[in-house]
């Protein structure tokens, strides 16, 4: 978004403000309530109902989306004002060192474990957070999709409109091909196995979410179960233990997690779902984290339409303890 006249909202006059790449096919109340800071929702939708919101020159409703170049009329309102002092970006990157693949539609990372994707819950900063105080001059930078706090890999983030509505698109409809490795305690036989679960959240009382599996659809009263469809593929057999490769056909929250700890071979390091017990020898033996690698994604750029192969290998950690155990190959065939 960029004003026509370069100047910020007016309390006093009316604004007009190009529609850049960054806002096109955005919702005209979605744009109007990041352009004008500390306005009411109620407010905005007042001036749009009224008709004091035009673009083109033209009324729109609500639901209107945002094409290149539109020219937003804004009517004079009082938005507020920043005191604090522009943040600089920081002098080291933390994220630097992890990029996979950047262009200036995508950027995508290998995020380490620990790193939680946004802020929230306790998390004052965010993989999406830290990155924009690394690039202050980024006009656009969203999230594609989430990985849990402890599962490192693989991570989509957009930097245009236009690539974020285009990978939404795809993953809902199963356009891309998302793979996994973890560690799964017991001796896994099947080569391939597919699990299917009706999954439903819920909140504990210290408002930690959590995911079971539902076993009686008469029990769910308001109709919240999601199915989760999974892929398995046996990858190595150690002893007490599984490398397994799974591929995903749906994406619900703590989706392998889950199905992995109902079909009795729970996750390796897993604080939720997983073996309190086992995972405390595990942390003497020197695995300190869940064994679970978001390790590649296969998709068409949501622009260009090319091939993409995104790989993140095991991190040191997960790979040194894994050399540790003995273990016999399983043919992929």
């Amino acid at each position: 978004m960029q004003s026509e006249q370069n100047h910020p909202i007016s309390a006093h006059a009316v604004s007009s403000l190009v529609v850049d790449d960054a806002s096109d096919g955005q919702r005209i109340d979605n744009f109007l309530a990041k352009t004008l800071k500390g306005v009411p929702k109620s407010h905005i939708y007042r001036i749009l109902r009224s008709g004091e919101v035009r673009v083109n020159k033209g009324r729109i409703d609500a639901s209107y989306k945002l094409i290149l170049g539109d020219v937003v009329r804004v009517p004079p309102i009082r938005v507020a004002s920043s005191d604090k002092p522009l943040v600089n970006a920081p002098a080291t990157s933390q994220l630097q060192g992890t990029i996979i693949f950047e262009d200036d539609a995508l950027l995508i990372i290998d995020k380490p474990a620990g790193f939680a994707v946004h802020g929230g819950s306790g998390v004052s900063r965010g993989v999406i957070e830290q990155l924009r105080l690394e690039r202050p001059k980024a006009k656009f930078l969203e999230l594609v999709h989430r990985l849990d706090r402890e599962t490192s890999g693989v991570l989509m983030l957009a930097k245009k409109r236009v690539a974020l509505v285009a990978l939404h698109e795809m993953i809902r409809n199963n356009q891309t091909d998302k793979r996994y490795l973890m560690l799964v305690a017991g001796e896994w036989l099947e080569k391939k196995k597919r699990v299917t679960l009706d999954l439903q959240k819920y909140v504990l009382p210290n408002g930690e979410r959590r995911v079971n599996v539902v076993t009686d659809k008469s029990k769910d009263k308001y109709n919240e179960a999601q199915v989760s469809e999974t892929i398995f593929y046996l990858k190595q057999n150690f002893s007490g233990f599984s490398l397994l490769e799974a591929q995903l056909i749906t994406g619900r929250t703590h989706q392998l997690r889950v199905q992995l700890a109902h079909v009795c071979f729970p996750m390796e390091g897993d604080d939720k779902y997983g073996h309190y017990a086992v995972n405390r020898c595990l942390v003497k033996k020197g695995l300190k984290r869940m064994f679970l690698q978001s390790a590649e994604t296969k998709l068409r750029h949501p622009v260009s339409g090319d091939s993409l192969k995104l790989i993140a290998p095991l991190p040191t950690e997960l790979q040194n303890f894994i050399n540790k155990l003995d273990g016999k190959n399983i043919s992929n065939e």
